[in-house]
């Protein structure tokens, strides 16, 4: 068993995989990951306690950029995946067409962790850095194709920090796909002034939140190579956490007042 020892942004990856673990458990799940329930089960960590009982929108987000990097796999089977701050997320596993390659980009002490679960292969690497840095770019060889994704990652960044790592995607490789997800405002105040998850748990602050009505503007003024811009869709898959999801949705002054998951092509 491994005692993690994680902190601040890193504890984060803990929380997505009791989601990611949760639903893949459910006989109805929408996740089919053994991988993340041995990981799951390897941690000493009390889940529950910090976490309380998932939802299942955070294996939602998966499952849909699982979706998209799928389709985008068919139109570039031997392509590059970078995958930022990617913590213990076994996503390489479920969408692997046997020719992909993959970089999972982290900070040393998430790699660390990671690779006492996911070894390293030739076609799956890992590099211990911050994902705000260029070194991970000099790795990325873009020749059959490149797609980044940030998955749970930019809202912990300032702003600028956000526009100007999109910048430099944007321009270091043209025809990128980007795949990102994004909370709005209201959420990220909530998380500066100190957001409770659970009584046992406080979110780390989220500097950057961004409304969904002004995504596409946004992206296109930091950088006007845009080809498109699109939202994938994804909700609880079901109890509660889909009955508001559903009813938000429905309603105009709130339905761009919720986390979105984005693809930019450049």
């Amino acid at each position: 068993m491994t005692a993690p020892g994680l902190s601040g942004v890193s504890e984060t990856m803990l929380w997505s995989l009791h989601n990611r673990a949760c639903e893949a458990r459910r006989h109805d799940g929408i996740l089919d990951d053994p991988r993340t329930i041995s990981i799951h089960d390897a941690i000493t960590y009390d889940y529950h306690h910090h976490f309380g009982t998932p939802g299942g929108t955070l294996a939602a987000r998966a499952a849909q950029i699982d979706n998209a990097l799928r389709h985008w796999l068919t139109k570039n089977p031997d392509g590059l995946i970078v995958s930022l701050g990617e913590g213990l997320e076994t996503q390489a596993s479920r969408v692997d067409n046997g020719r992909m390659r993959w970089l999972s980009v982290d900070l040393p002490q998430a790699i660390s962790l990671r690779e006492q679960f996911i070894t390293p292969t030739s076609r799956f690497t890992h590099l211990a850095a911050s994902a705000l840095t260029p070194d991970w770019m000099d790795r990325a060889d873009p020749a059959a194709g490149i797609c980044v994704i940030a998955q749970g990652l930019l809202m912990y960044f300032q702003p600028s920090h956000v526009q100007n790592l999109f910048c430099a995607i944007a321009s270091r490789f043209p025809g990128a796909n980007m795949i990102f997800d994004t909370v709005p405002e209201w959420f990220s105040r909530l998380t500066l002034a100190g957001l409770q998850q659970t009584p046992h748990y406080r979110l780390p602050p989220m500097p950057w939140g961004i409304d969904q009505h002004v995504i596409e503007k946004t992206l296109k003024t930091w950088h006007p190579g845009l080809a498109k811009v699109e939202f994938l869709s994804y909700r609880a898959p079901r109890g509660l956490h889909r009955y508001v999801a559903d009813m938000i949705e429905g309603l105009p002054v709130f339905r761009h007042q919720v986390p979105c998951l984005v693809r930019v092509e450049v």
